[in-house]
This record gives structure tokens, sequence and C-alpha cells, in this order.
């Protein structure tokens, strides 16, 4: 992970922005994921305010099994769920980042949520890791 905050897992890939949404989609899926939905931010951004930007994609990404586990141990987590995947591009360079999912549901303050967590995260690291290659 190359730009790492203190809540997310990310990279810079040299692919194109389109051929990174790709990768990543076929990475999640890969790790047992599916989009549940997608975002085009800027698309979004030009219809509703008339701001031009650079792409931005938003992916809201579930693994099901993972999903069914933390919400049996916390229903209210659906609030924090799904966990979101972005793709986007600043100044000629493809980001791509993901949630820290040991950071994110550290708030919630359940222990049994700890090793969904890192599951969660260790997948989605992959996912970035693998799709900035």
């Amino acid at each position: 992970m190359s730009t790492t905050t203190s809540y997310t897992l990310s990279a810079t890939s040299k692919s194109s922005f389109v051929d990174a949404v790709q990768r990543v989609r076929a990475e999640l899926k890969e790790e047992g994921f599916g989009v549940l939905c997608e975002i085009d931010v800027q698309a979004t951004l030009r219809e509703k305010l008339g701001v031009e930007q650079e792409p931005y994609t938003i992916l809201g990404a579930c693994n099901p099994p993972l999903a069914h586990q933390a919400l049996s141990a916390e229903p209210e987590l659906g609030t924090l769920l799904p966990c979101n995947v972005v793709v986007y591009q600043r100044e000629g360079e493809t980001h791509i980042s993901a949630i820290d999912a040991e950071r994110m549901l550290s708030i919630v303050g359940k222990d049994e949520l700890a090793s969904i967590a890192a599951q969660v995260r260790d997948k989605l690291a992959a996912v970035v890791r693998r799709s900035a290659g």
C-alpha cells in the first residue's frame, strides 16, 4: 500500500482509470465480494452542480458470509455497510482505496467483530494490492 491513510488501504496504479475499475471489480469477486452499488461521482457532480472533475467511482462491496456474521453480532452495523472501494484519477495518476475495516469497526466496540473486521481488511488489502499491480 503506497498511500495508506489512517482509515484507508490505498495504492497508486499504472493502469488507466477504466482498466483499474475493471480490475478492482475482478479482484473483489476473487475475494468473495459483490458490488452492490456503483456511484460515478464525476457524472453526479457534473449533473447536480455543473462541476467538472477527474474520474471518481465508488464501488460499494459486500462479502455476504462476512456481512452475515457481522450483522448477526451487531444489527446496527448495516449503517457502516457496504465496504467502499474507490478508484479515482488525480493529476493523471490512478488511485485505488478501500476502507480499513478494522479501523471502521473499531468504533462499534464489540470484541466479537474483531476477527471479522480483520478478515475483511485482509481481503480488501489484497484487492487494492493486486488491482494496483
